[in-house]
């Protein structure tokens, strides 16, 4: 009995719409509303980030749904991959997600009291005769739609033995329909444009442009953000709404990103999944602010905190047109993100990376103090945590460490020679940091009566492996008194 009166309550919708009744004093509900069908396109996270900034701008709620009614496409991971997406930017919803495809009672019950209502009635079309009309329309050069046959026949015309679709009664007058769009301004399509769209299939499913509706309305949406893409579904959605004498949410249809080049997004324009652009090495502060900025604006401010973010914006500022995606200026914000990092954090993003590619490393305290001490100055050279990752690796791998051909060149005998006589100076050297190093290195230089570039460079080569590092004097630092001399030990060794 008790279960039974619960589903019941889930079909109606009482589920979802006491709990925001409650919350009248609430003025912006918003929703994002991906279907799992594959990753978090990193279109879509922007959609859910300006979703979240209106929300948090206006004191509201932002909520997540999962359109999961495409169940032969819809699968666990790809929810998965969308909920870690969210929680990585920070814009999980304020409560847990609902999902669409549960709900599809409650979709279907709609249409029928729409029906009861006279705003929509049972279609007995066939397939055959769908097709015919199609063909029609497409010989006369007209667009295919649905003539309305069985919008005014009564049902007790239905051939025997078939189930009927459920179809809008859509405006047939000479008039238009207005949206005024909270980005796109004021949008008008003629009635003879729609159609009596179907709202139930035959089976009994519910479609796309119902649930959406029923969800919306039940949810206390009350601003649907979302692509522009989607600015043709918000006619006939309003019809749904206007047809269950249900008010409006506000609509605000985004345009779309597309390359630097001005086309379509692409995989190679950047139109990969949120999961991607965590394992490039990109931090979400970054990525969040490159999002914001593409398509909003607020003067000429580049590096925008979340904090200012909530407090500025708002649809007024997103324009109309197609933004550009450019990965030069993500990597810059990047960056920029990077080396705002304290030195904890840096470490906490780095480390995860440091050993790939390094099967045999063992990341102990010593090698994690090396890459902590020169944190600091690896950041500069760098704008993806990828990078700063890899421009580590000199300070962890195992020795005798590996040389760049350039390297070897540095290090020819005469070189070698200098080095060996250098580390047994350094021997006795009581004080390791970067100042005391440079001062004993340049007396060494000096007192060799040789330039300290004809030190520093094969110096660098020996303890690095390459050309290109920090300062030297800040690698000696980090990498500590033993594992230098070590690293001088095994070039100088074989210099006979």
């Amino acid at each position: 009995m008790l279960n039974r009166a619960l589903d019941q309550l889930l079909n109606d919708g009482f589920w979802l719409r006491p709990h925001y009744q409650a919350c009248e004093k609430m003025t912006v509900v918003t929703r994002f509303a991906p279907s799992p069908t594959g990753f978090l396109h990193i279109g879509s996270a922007r959609t859910a980030l300006f979703n979240w900034l209106f929300a948090r701008h206006h004191g509201g709620r932002y909520l997540l749904r999962i359109e999961d009614t495409d169940r032969k496409r819809s699968t666990p991971e790809a929810v998965q991959a969308i909920l870690d997406g969210l929680d990585w930017l920070g814009l999980s919803g304020d409560e847990a997600a609902i999902f669409q495809f549960p709900r599809r009672d409650r979709h279907a019950n709609v249409a029928r009291q729409m029906v009861e209502a006279g705003t929509a009635y049972y279609c007995y079309a066939s397939q055959d005769e769908l097709t015919a009309m199609r063909e029609k329309a497409k010989s006369e050069g007209r667009s295919p739609r649905y003539d309305g046959r069985w919008r005014d026949r009564d049902p007790a015309d239905a051939p025997p033995g078939v189930s009927p679709a459920i179809r809008l009664k859509a405006p047939q007058d000479g008039g238009e329909m207005v949206i005024d769009d909270l980005v796109q301004g004021r949008v008008v399509i003629a009635h003879e444009q729609l159609d009596d769209m179907i709202l139930l299939r035959a089976d009994g499913t519910p479609t796309y442009m119902l649930s959406v509706v029923v969800d919306d309305f039940d949810m206390g949406i009350t601003h649907v953000i979302r692509g522009d893409d989607h600015l043709n579904n918000a006619f006939r959605q309003s019809l749904v709404f206007q047809a269950m004498g249900w008010p409006l949410p506000k609509f605000a249809h985004i345009p779309l990103i597309h390359g630097a080049d001005g086309g379509k997004l692409s995989k190679r324009h950047g139109a990969l999944g949120v999961d991607a652009y965590r394992d490039l090495g990109y931090l979400a502060d970054a990525v969040n602010n490159y999002l914001l900025r593409l398509g909003w604006s607020h003067g000429d401010d580049e590096i925008i905190s979340r904090s200012d973010a909530v407090s500025w914006f708002d649809l007024d500022a997103v324009g109309r047109a197609a933004a550009q995606f450019d990965f030069a200026k993500l990597d810059h914000l990047n960056g920029h993100y990077l080396r705002q990092l304290p030195a904890d954090a840096l470490l906490a993003e780095v480390r995860p990376l440091l050993a790939k590619g390094l099967p045999d490393v063992v990341l102990d305290s010593d090698r994690l103090g090396r890459v902590e001490a020169l944190l600091p100055e690896l950041s500069q050279r760098v704008t993806k945590i990828t990078e700063l990752a890899e421009s580590a690796h000199f300070l962890i791998i195992d020795r005798p460490i590996p040389m760049t051909e350039k390297a070897q060149k540095l290090l020819t005998v005469d070189a070698r020679a200098l080095l060996g006589n250098l580390t047994a100076e350094l021997a006795t050297l009581s004080t390791w940091n970067a100042t005391s190093l440079q001062d004993h290195v340049k007396g060494f230089a000096l007192a060799q009566d040789v330039k300290l570039g004809s030190i520093a460079q094969p110096l660098r080569a020996a303890l690095t492996g390459g050309q290109a590092s920090p300062g030297i004097f800040e690698v000696m630092a980090a990498l500590g008194h033993a594992e230098t001399r070590a690293r001088l030990n095994d070039i100088c060794g074989t210099a006979h």
